[in-house]
Order: C-alpha cells, then structure tokens, then sequence
C-alpha cells in the first residue's frame, strides 16, 4: 500500500513536470523560449492547464456507445498504472516482490490495447476509430520485438525477478551464492584482467557484461517509443490526418485521464529499461584505481545510504532516458504505416530474433 501510494503521488507530479520538460525542450531544439508567462519561467503553466481540463465541461457525444466511451480512459490509464507493482525502485524498495515481475509487466501493459480500441470505437467517430486501428496495429507489430529483447535478457538472466536483475548487475552479487559464476559472465572482461563483481559500475550492466545486448538495447527503446505512440510513432493521433486520433472526442477531466496514461506509460518503459539493460539502481561508477567509486557511491544493501543512493541513480537513468524520448520527437519526422510496419516485421523482428538464439548460446557457453 505503501508503495502504491509512493507511485500514484510521484506520477501525478512526474506527469506536471514532463509536461513543463518537454515543452521546454522543444522550444530549445527549436531556438525558441516555450512557456515564459505563467509562474517563474512558465513554472506554472502545466498547472494552469491542468486547473482547465478539470473546470472543463465533460462532454459525452449523443451518438457515442456511453458505457465503452466512459470506460476507455480508465481502463488505459488503470492496466499502465497496475505496472508500477512490480518495479522496484531500490535495492530494498520493492513493490510486490513477485518473482514473474517481468511476465506481469508484459502481461498488464498489453491491456491498454483494449481501452485504445474502446475509446476510438466507442467515440462513433471515423477519426476515433482510424487513429484506434492504428494504434492496435502498431502497438500488437511493436509488442513482438520489445517482448523478444526482454527475452534475450531473461535468458541470460536465468530469472523472471526485476529485483534479481538489478542485483545481478552491481557490486553486491558476489555475496550471492547462486550467482557464483557470473565473473564468467563478459570473458573479455575477464581476459583484461578486471574483476567486473568487485569492480562495479558500468561493466556490471548487461549492455556491457554482453555487447550484444547494445543492439537489443536500441531496438527495445525503438519498440518502446512505438508502444507510448510517441514520435515519430505517433501517427495514431496524427495530427494532421486524424485530428487527435483515438481521443478526438473526449474533453475535461477524461482527456486529462488519457494525457496521464501516456506520459505514465513512458515512465513504465523507461523504469523497465534501465533495469534490464542500464545497471537499474547500481551506480555507473566502477571501482578502478585507488578511489572505490562503486562502493562510495552505492550504499549496501538494507543500509539508508544504500536505498538512498540506490533510489537516486535510478530516477537518474529514467529521467535521461525520458529526456531522449522527448528529443526525438522533436528529431524525426514521422512515419507512414507501412514504413512503420515494415520496420517491426522486416527490420526490428528478425534482429530481435538472432539476437535470442545467440543469447542462448551464450548462456550455455557460461555453463
């Protein structure tokens, strides 16, 4: 309950304050100064629009299926909240502590799919129910490669337990006794003659302890963009064909409820990422040299230093990983649906399927 509340509280701010970011960062990348009026440097302009939605009228179209229209937003924004359970956001702040973590992730994400199609449907709007299609079209092709990078990773990872994940990939695994072997994990690391459990730091994380899994790294934030409709994935609600897409009708607090689904849903992703492939809450710097970085910036575990700092790097990594995200809206033009397409099933799918077999046979080579 604890950290339910922790979750709901932290996106409801994170959500007032992505929208402040992202704005400001298109008007840098677009040499312009963005919200500059309302509060200190536009501070309160989110908040302003907030206040907007929520005084707006709710309107309900006369033609529209009431019952799937109303349930749409909630449905969308409850099954991308339900994810947050599994994550753990410190080396001892954990959720539910349930050792399928990332299965649940994958399972509860893919129900937002579900709301996407009640909301276009139940708008009785051709722009609703275009911008609905796509999105179930994009979101099931994009699903195939994102679920097959975080298999690579489960693989070689022997676990299905975020947390585990994250311990695997700090200084702090070598007190565990059933990952033994995982010194064997990067043999040229090995070969260098560094010891990447008693050095730390970036060489624990699983983009380097497998280079392999840079690749894999690149196509799950590929994939992650389409499954947050972001750009240049974002031709659901594609503006200048769609109006606004699958929320064209909706209005006041329940279009809020929509905006909050998709800015929770690129934190989620982002959370999920840096587990399985940036260190998750390990710190980034290693112990070489006379200073032990790893150890003075980590904290161990059950310590207030260590859920600290491990709480830290992790907001840390999420908070860059988000900033990328919104660059590249602001980077790339978008793409048509068959470019979108082609991209998951010709491009992103096979590459994320060699990357499964060679990924396996690298777990058995650490055998």
């Amino acid at each position: 309950m604890v950290i339910f509340l922790i979750f709901l509280v932290f996106i409801l701010a994170y959500a007032l304050f992505a929208v402040y970011a992202e704005r400001k960062v298109a008007a840098f990348m677009q040499d312009r100064y963005g919200p500059m009026e309302v509060g200190h440097y536009g501070l309160a302009q989110t908040i302003a629009d907030i206040l907007k939605l929520f005084i707006k009228e709710d309107i309900v179209p006369a033609k529209a299926d009431k019952p799937l229209f109303k349930m749409a937003p909630v449905i969308i924004f409850t099954s991308v909240f339900a994810g947050f359970a599994a994550l753990p956001i410190g080396p001892d702040i954990i959720g539910s502590g349930i050792n399928l973590g990332v299965f649940y992730l994958m399972t509860i994400i893919s129900l937002d799919v579900i709301g996407l199609l009640m909301a276009g449907w139940g708008s009785n709007n051709k722009y609703s129910l275009y911008g609905a299609l796509r999105g179930v079209a994009q979101v099931l092709s994009y699903e195939v490669p994102l679920s097959l990078c975080i298999l690579a990773v489960v693989m070689v990872s022997q676990t299905l337990d975020l947390t585990k994940i994250g311990l695997q990939q700090g200084i702090y695994l070598q007190s565990l006794a059933e990952y033994a072997d995982w010194e064997n994990y990067l043999f040229g690391i090995k070969a260098l003659g560094i010891n990447i459990t008693e050095a730390g730091g970036f060489l624990t994380w699983n983009i380097f302890r497998m280079p392999l899994f840079m690749i894999s790294f690149v196509i799950f934030f590929i994939a992650s963009l389409a499954e947050c409709n972001r750009a240049p994935f974002d031709i659901p609600e594609a503006e200048s064909e769609l109006v606004a897409g699958f929320h064209t009708e909706y209005s006041g607090f329940r279009f809020a409820i929509l905006f909050l689904g998709e800015y929770a849903l690129m934190l989620l992703v982002a959370f999920l990422g840096v587990i399985l492939f940036l260190g998750s809450w390990n710190t980034p710097f290693p112990n070489i040299g006379p200073v032990k970085l790893a150890e003075w910036t980590s904290g161990a575990p059950g310590t207030i230093a260590g859920t600290a700092w491990g709480t830290f790097w992790l907001l840390f990594k999420v908070a860059c990983w988000i900033l990328i995200q919104m660059a590249a809206r602001w980077t790339y033009p978008r793409l048509r649906i068959d470019q979108l397409l082609y991209l998951s099933w010709k491009v992103l799918t096979p590459a994320a399927l060699i990357i499964v077999f060679i990924a396996g046979v690298w777990r058995l080579l650490m055998i």
